[in-house]
């Protein structure tokens, strides 16, 4: 791979060849949820998880079908039309940290930029760049600030865990990392897996659960992290062991805490309700500590957050309210899924000179959609029995708030596939906030999760103030705020009184905010449950057959597949036998037990084989 800096010649081979636009391909991949994005002349124009078309939850091998998918977006592109590959991170650099921990398996940097080039056919430039840039980036350049300090948080890049940045115009640079193994990501990871949960997957639980609990566990968890000079601290490493498959504490963790470890799916007892407590405050403590150093030096008032540690939405609330930035952008995709945006957008400026996105990114519908024609085909050719609206859309939107105010759950499956973790009003599941019993039939029957697992609000914008305590909008649901309606609201408030908003505008989600409009004239409240469109263990649903899929092996009692309206009893018997036989990827499946669903309509994005190299994935 060519190195950040190796960029004239691909400036040469870009504007030589005449091309109409500068294509620019950024992927992360490897590691975990591998993902790839197209920069269009500096523009995000598609850009979807792998994991979304070979349904294999957080997907780590090259993302063939996500780079497949971004092609055609661009315009039915070539690999020859794509002026250069931009990978998320250095694989030299994280070589030399996996043998300095005894992890690596193959000796090779070069292996990840060959399995690229075996697996997508492309032989023109790949540059890399530093992992935590790449996060810095995917935050700054999308923000619409002209100039921010950047903060990056998370497990570990190459050997950066935390980094301190300054963006102004199309300049962003690091100022103070602090290096593996001291790592609040880690950190965090490490409890997660003491309380029995999935590391790389329920960190969000962890978040969950806390309110549950009281933090009587500070004093023990400060143990584990001592705050340094500048940006720096340090974990203790009798507490820690990164060197093992099975677990990431020694048994200096239980001892310290009197607790042993939970037994993964056992009962949640209220003593891993107050560690997760504890955990969370320390988190906090540290954030605004090392928040607070940053504007010191970076005395801006715009402050940009990315890594995988800015998905803590509660965390990026109290750095919101309580720290010294009066403007925060978090990365709606922190996690490294986003680090594809943030190697395309430097690799635009290196070859440019100029910022890609001068204004915010308005929203992250950036996935396929699937025309109504289509969907008919496939409806037709699966024997299922569908309402059309076709052309009628406020009868198709008054017969699902019908079904809504009759306690039923909604699969709402409309326009282009959101981009990052979190369901906006395209693959979502819907329900009435004013419930009761929503919230525990959401958790055990539809989403099939532990039932300690809040669900969000999802709020047309100009009713906000009246409902939620935010003080502006929250279009992709990275931070939470206090519930303050006058409604009673129990399947979206939290035990604390919170809730992890998601605000609608008009002219990014015009269906989805007419639906809530029809909702609160018919009921008075603006308000809807909005959970992604899944259930537990499987990616958010992609196509038209993955929402049918999931419909029939769950309690979704109503889908609708953009102008059609399926209730549960049209879904013929052999699909919802097949899905309840048959746990694994659904395209696995579809030529033996659906083949009547692949009838000419959506063969496309039926899943290409990816390489999943031998080596290239450890744990860190």
């Amino acid at each position: 791979m060519g190195t950040a800096n190796d960029t004239l010649g691909i400036a040469r081979r870009s504007f030589a060849g005449g091309a109409s636009a500068l294509n620019i391909i950024g992927i992360s991949a490897f590691y975990h949820e591998s993902t790839a994005c197209l920069l269009q002349d500096g523009r995000l124009v598609a850009a979807a998880p792998e994991e979304r078309f070979t349904r294999v939850k957080y997907d780590r091998r090259s993302p063939v079908n996500a780079f497949r998918y971004c092609l055609e977006a661009g315009g039915n592109l070539s690999p020859a039309d794509i002026d250069c590959i931009a990978y998320y991170e250095q694989p030299g650099k994280k070589l030399e940290r996996q043998r300095a921990m005894g992890l690596a398996s193959f000796d090779d940097p070069g292996k990840p930029e060959r399995d690229l080039r075996d697996t997508l056919g492309f032989d023109g430039p790949i540059v890399t760049f530093d992992h935590h840039l790449s996060h810095g980036a995917s935050s700054f350049f999308f923000s619409g600030f002209d100039e921010a300090a950047v903060l990056t948080v998370d497990g570990v890049g190459e050997w950066a865990t935390t980094t301190y940045g300054a963006g102004n115009g199309s300049e962003l640079r690091v100022l103070e990392e602090v290096n593996f193994p001291d790592s609040l990501g880690l950190l965090y990871s490490t409890v997660t897996d003491f309380l029995g949960f999935q590391v790389l997957s329920d960190e969000y639980k962890v978040m969950g659960l806390a309110p549950y609990g009281e933090p009587r566990f500070l004093t023990e968890l400060r143990r584990l992290v001592r705050s340094g000079e500048r940006g720096q601290y340090a974990l203790d490493a009798s507490y820690f062991d990164f060197s093992q498959a099975s677990r990431m504490f020694t048994g200096a963790l239980p001892a310290l805490l009197g607790v042993p470890q939970r037994v993964r799916e056992s009962e949640v007892a209220q003593v891993h309700k107050d560690i997760a407590r504890s955990l969370q405050a320390v988190l906090e403590e540290v954030l605004l500590e090392k928040v607070a150093y940053l504007h010191s030096v970076v005395p801006s008032e715009n402050l940009c957050l990315a890594g995988g540690v800015a998905l803590n939405c509660v965390a990026n609330r109290r750095i919101h309210k309580s720290g010294p930035f009066k403007n925060v952008f978090v990365q709606p995709a922190s996690g490294d899924s986003g680090s594809a945006l943030g190697a395309a957008a430097l690799a635009h400026v290196q070859m440019t000179g100029e910022r890609p996105m001068k204004e915010r990114l308005p929203n992250v519908f950036l996935g396929p959609s699937y025309a109504s024609n289509d969907i008919a085909a496939l409806l037709d050719a699966s024997g299922i029995v569908a309402d059309d609206f076709r052309g009628r859309e406020e009868a198709l939107l008054d017969a699902v708030v019908d079904r809504i105010v009759d306690k039923k759950v909604i699969g709402w499956f409309h326009g282009r596939m959101e981009f990052g973790p979190r369901a906006l009003g395209a693959r979502s599941i819907l329900a009435d906030p004013r419930d009761v019993n929503m919230r525990d039939r959401l958790n055990a029957l539809v989403k099939k999760r532990e039932a300690f697992r809040p669900f969000a609000p999802v709020i047309l914008e100009e009713h906000l103030d009246a409902h939620m305590d935010i003080g502006g909008p929250s279009r992709f649901m990275t931070e939470i705020c206090n519930v303050v309606s006058p409604i009673d609201l129990p399947a979206i408030t939290h035990v604390d009184g919170s809730a992890r908003v998601q605000t609608v505008d008009r002219e990014n989600s015009p269906r989805f905010a007419a639906l809530i409009d029809a909702f609160f004239r018919r009921t008075g409240c603006p308000i809807l449950v909005n959970t992604s469109f899944n259930v537990r263990g499987e990616p958010i649903v992609c196509t038209p057959e993955d929402a049918l899929r999931c419909m029939a092996n769950s309690q979704i009692d109503c889908l609708v597949l953009e102008d059609f309206l399926i209730d549960k009893a049209a879904i013929p018997a052999f699909l919802r036998k097949a899905a309840e036989r048959s746990p694994g990827p659904f395209r696995d499946r579809v030529e033996t037990d659906l083949h009547p669903l692949l009838s000419g309509n959506l063969e496309r994005w039926r899943p290409a084989e990816g390489v999943l190299p031998e080596g290239v994935y450890t744990f860190v």
